[in-house]
């Protein structure tokens, strides 16, 4: 039997923070009149009101902070048990694995605008590199359909690589407006390129790999049959688990370090020998990886791929989630990117109106809690080493 070391905080208050977390989501998406979702949101925003003038946020943090691996474990069986629990609802399968996508190419640009400091206004782009290039892949190769996840990835990080040559000659609103001309530019390449499929898009093949039909149900004896999104959804967790572990030890590393300094200031990090340019092209070109592989996916589980997907408008969805998440916390994204796109389609009074939603969404985050919904903490080398 092991005994709890005196000072170090408790397993529990993180471990209740996970099921609270897990049962208004579970409520969410079960109930379906909009009267009642739009209640649900209504106690969800008094409920944080409420917690944020108590002590569970500090315990929760450190319980977080001091049992990242068990909670990780038991956050990663809690959204197994979700997906199993609607194991025969295609919507609400499918927005699951619609914000774990998101969240991946999410966590990508907080590796870019968190850690480096680095402004990407095109990632709904970059996300749309990685659907295409699965398009045209599985069109017309008999390419494993892994390898070609993988491909859209490395073909986003690819085009990255080139375009942060400009952003490196300049800063600020300069940088920003380079992201926002390439954005257009995509759409309008998509929109005259007959090869790509024009205006209409294009049909991409469901997803394969071993034999296993992604796009197939599953039917487990004779009255029971899964929809085809679980296997989507099991694989939208298994990559945002691997994106987010790897994002967390990203910036737990000297790695991580590295890129803070460039960030925080150019100049000096250029007099104590950093190469700036070096550490902006690994930063900017990993985030758009992510953002790669995860539109890869995306793209083989909707089964269309077209322009009007990967506006300029959709990069600022995603820039909404990194701001209200909290810039640079890599947690803060999966709370934020369930708000923007759950709301919305659950509320579909508001569908319409979401653009207008999530800006004023962003101007009272920016005006009342700039750091976002979840503030990035204080550097973590390991567990406990504030006591060490």
């Amino acid at each position: 039997m092991t005994t709890q070391s005196p000072g170090r905080p408790a397993v529990w208050p993180g471990l209740v923070a996970v099921v609270a977390v897990a049962g208004f989501c579970y409520l969410f998406l079960r109930v379906e009149h909009q009267w009642a979702v739009a209640a649900l949101a209504v106690c969800a925003v008094v409920a944080v009101l409420a917690v944020r003038r108590t002590a569970w946020p500090a315990l929760a943090g450190a319980a977080w902070s001091e049992h990242p691996t068990v909670l990780g474990w038991i956050s990663l069986i809690s959204a197994l048990l979700f997906i199993a629990l609607f194991y025969e609802n295609h919507f609400a399968l499918l927005m699951l694995a619609t914000v774990m996508l998101y969240s991946v190419a999410c966590l990508g640009l907080t590796i870019q605008f968190g850690y480096a400091g680095v402004v990407n206004f095109a990632g709904a782009a970059f996300f749309g590199i990685g659907g295409y290039t699965a398009a045209m892949l599985t069109l017309h190769t008999g390419l494993p359909h892994l390898l070609v996840i993988v491909i859209g990835g490395l073909m986003a990080g690819l085009i990255g690589s080139v375009l942060v040559l400009p952003l490196l000659r300049t800063r600020g609103h300069y940088a920003a407006v380079i992201t926002v001309a390439f954005a257009i530019l995509f759409k309008s390449f998509l929109e005259v390129n007959e090869l790509l499929g024009g205006p209409q898009g294009l049909k991409v093949p469901g997803l394969r790999i071993l034999g296993w039909s992604f796009n197939s149900n599953v039917e487990l004896g004779r009255d029971l049959e899964v929809s085809f999104y679980a296997s989507y959804a099991v694989l939208s967790l298994a990559l945002l688990a691997v994106t987010l572990l790897m994002v967390k030890r990203l910036e737990r590393s000297w790695v991580g370090l590295s890129l803070d300094v460039v960030r925080l200031d150019e100049t000096a990090a250029a007099v104590f020998g950093f190469n700036v340019a070096w550490w902006k092209l690994f930063a900017f070109t990993l985030g758009n990886v992510c953002a790669g592989i995860a539109g890869a996916v995306y793209a083989m589980m909707i089964g269309f791929v077209a322009p009007a997907s990967f506006t300029f408008a959709e990069s600022l969805i995603l820039v909404s989630i990194i701001i209200l998440g909290g810039v640079g916390n890599p947690i803060g994204v999966l709370p934020a990117a369930a708000l923007v796109i759950l709301l919305p389609e659950k509320l579909q009074v508001i569908q319409e109106y979401r653009f207008l939603l999530f800006s004023v969404f962003v101007i009272l985050v920016l005006l009342f809690r700039p750091q976002g919904l979840l503030p990035r903490r204080l550097r973590e080398y390991y567990a406990g080493w504030r006591r060490a």
